[in-house]
């Protein structure tokens, strides 16, 4: 019975991760720019004497569904849309380098650009920091521009470049931070064609219906999981109560 109650654990604890990204999902539908969970698995076999016939599912690293959302147009000159696959790097928490595609950005009191989520934006030498203006405006290709108090508005200034890099070819992981990383801390490559859309951004692309019905399919194999689980322990049960019944 071992081998029944081994496999059902094992499917559980899959199920969990599984229910875990989904409703990380729904508490993100109305986030700018996240890109819905993804979990996958790989098995990996016990290995020892005699033959290989049980396997576990082994969770790998965090992978984020990378369509598109739906655009909407703000006006905001600071709200930016990325075009194609480009992403926007930013600062983590820990201070190394990360990408998003998070372009609601705004100005912190230290003058500092940061993401809506509060990650500083990262220019062509390091985080982008804004003095004191009357407007500021992001061209196409990720130049900002600003016009300083008291200067002429005909006359913006170019600040700095947002740095955007291409994925393309690259091995990259999403975080728990909802951030993406590189693979063995790496750094991506600077997209020289990247465009963006000034004045708008870009929604989740989270399915609220899709994720509804997958957790409700995950939560029903739980429960069979779980049956599962109670059936082994009765036949275990029953073995137990055979092998103690009185000799004749």
């Amino acid at each position: 019975m071992d081998k029944l109650a081994y496999t059902s654990i094992n499917a559980m604890k899959s199920l969990m991760n599984r229910q875990t990204a989904i409703a990380n999902n729904m508490a993100n539908s109305n986030t700018i720019g996240f890109k819905a969970d993804m979990v996958s698995a790989e098995a990996k076999y016990l290995v020892g004497p005699g033959h290989d016939s049980r396997a576990m599912a082994v969770q790998r690293d965090m992978q984020a569904d990378m369509n598109s959302g739906s655009v909407t147009q703000t006006g905001r000159s600071l709200d930016i849309v990325l075009e194609g696959d480009a992403l926007i790097a930013v600062q983590s928490a820990e201070g190394n380098e990360a990408y998003s595609r998070r372009g609601d950005f705004r100005i912190a009191a230290t003058g500092t650009m940061v993401t809506g989520d509060g990650h500083p934006v990262l220019g062509q030498s390091g985080p982008i920091t804004v003095p004191p203006s009357e407007s500021i405006n992001i061209g196409a290709d990720g130049t900002i521009f600003f016009v300083p108090l008291g200067g002429d508005p005909t006359q913006p200034e170019e600040l700095d470049r947002i740095k955007l890099v291409s994925m393309t070819g690259s091995a990259i992981s999403k975080g728990s931070d909802a951030l993406f990383h590189a693979a063995d801390d790496g750094v991506l490559p600077v997209d020289e064609n990247a465009r963006v859309i000034s004045g708008a951004l870009e929604e989740s692309n989270v399915n609220m219906t899709a994720a509804l019905v997958d957790m409700i399919e995950t939560s029903r194999a739980w429960e069979t999981q779980a049956k599962l689980l109670r059936t082994a322990e009765e036949l275990d049960e029953s073995s137990s109560s055979i092998m103690n019944m009185p000799q004749g």
